[in-house]
């Protein structure tokens, strides 16, 4: 009877420890006042008023079926950059929660008046820039309430954000992905530089390069870093174009994230190591007039080339514009019109290619 007992006790503590090794079921993520259950998503529109304008941001969350980080996707800070919002949609439509470690917080379009409204950078209802005024303001403009829910509903939920922007109306750009790194947080900086690389751009910069970062963050990412949370930014797309291949790009980019993250399961294809930009010199125009430019984004210019040059608005020669360094053309205003103060060229420096 004595060795029943002990044998009935110790099947009962075998029973106990076993039962404590069974992982607890994942828990609904909560969003918005409404839970959404592993392996489910919910589409909500999330409204933002300042008394007089009203606007709206349209947001997917994907629960996945296994625990895993909350990444934060977020795409037209910038209504007139096409690429980042159709490949927001077109992996709206991807995206299987079931299939999925974590949460994916997907904001398909921040600026909804800008898009609508077809303008370059600001939001027309307040004539201000979202991707300079974060962390924004609880009761400022509408577009510093954009700013304020993006920070703390939305940037705020995350393990990991990507701010995904192109080229607008006037701009060329090479496709690249970018990061910010400050001296003080190596680990977070770290953390996004791994997430620039797995996007498998052929150039990836880096921003700040400062000891620490003091001043407000006043770019979409950048609240992301002042919360300790890393952070990537993609840069793909030119002219406010919805060129089909930079939306595929950006797609790609961000399947390749999912992937590192370990949000979605498989390997990463392999992709040549990216070339890194510590140092970014802009030139800006001295003149208003127009600009004729005589090299494209992408390509590599050495020091002293004639990049174009400056007209009055008689069709005056005013000035010729020249490189200041050997590297690549990232940014670049490609039309015609131009404003004393305006950016001409932003060129990575780079050694020239093989």
């Amino acid at each position: 009877m004595l060795i029943l007992l002990r044998f009935c006790l110790l099947l009962t503590g075998f029973l106990v420890v076993n039962t404590s090794l069974v992982a607890a079921p994942r828990k609904p993520f909560q969003f918005n006042g409404k839970s959404i259950a592993p392996g489910q998503k919910l589409a909500v529109l999330l409204s933002v008023i300042d008394g007089r304008d009203t606007a709206v941001v349209p947001v997917t969350v994907f629960q996945g079926r296994k625990p895993g980080p909350v990444l934060g996707i977020i795409a037209g800070v910038h209504g007139y950059e096409y690429p980042p919002i159709l490949a927001a949609q077109q992996l709206a439509r991807e995206l299987d929660p079931t299939q999925l470690s974590g949460t994916v917080i997907l904001v398909h379009l921040a600026n909804v008046s800008g898009f609508l409204g077809r303008s370059v950078n600001v939001n027309p209802q307040d004539n201000k820039n979202l991707n300079r005024v974060f962390p924004g303001k609880a009761n400022g403009t509408v577009t510093e309430r954009l700013a304020w829910l993006l920070s703390n509903d939305i940037i705020g939920r995350c393990n990991y954000v990507v701010d995904v922007h192109a080229g607008d109306a006037p701009e060329d750009l090479r496709p690249y992905a970018g990061y910010y790194n400050y001296f003080d947080t190596p680990e977070l900086s770290e953390k996004g530089r791994q997430m620039a690389v797995a996007m498998g751009f052929p150039y990836v910069i880096q921003f700040g390069n400062e000891p620490t970062l003091k001043a407000e963050s006043v770019y979409c990412s950048r609240e992301a870093i002042k919360r300790g949370i890393p952070a990537a930014d993609i840069e793909c797309g030119r002219l406010g174009m919805p060129e089909a291949e930079n939306v595929a790009l950006i797609g790609q980019a961000l399947h390749r994230l999912l992937v590192h993250l370990r949000i979605e399961e498989g390997t990463l294809p392999a992709a040549p190591a990216p070339y890194l930009v510590t140092r970014r010199v802009s030139i800006d125009s001295q003149h208003t007039g127009f600009f004729f430019p005589q090299v494209k984004a992408g390509e590599f210019i050495y020091k002293g080339r004639k990049l174009g040059y400056v007209t009055d608005l008689f069709g005056n020669h005013l000035t010729d514009v020249v490189a200041p360094i050997n590297g690549v053309v990232l940014l670049m205003t490609a039309t015609p019109p131009i404003n004393k103060g305006d950016n001409l060229f932003t060129i990575g420096e780079a050694p020239r290619p093989e």
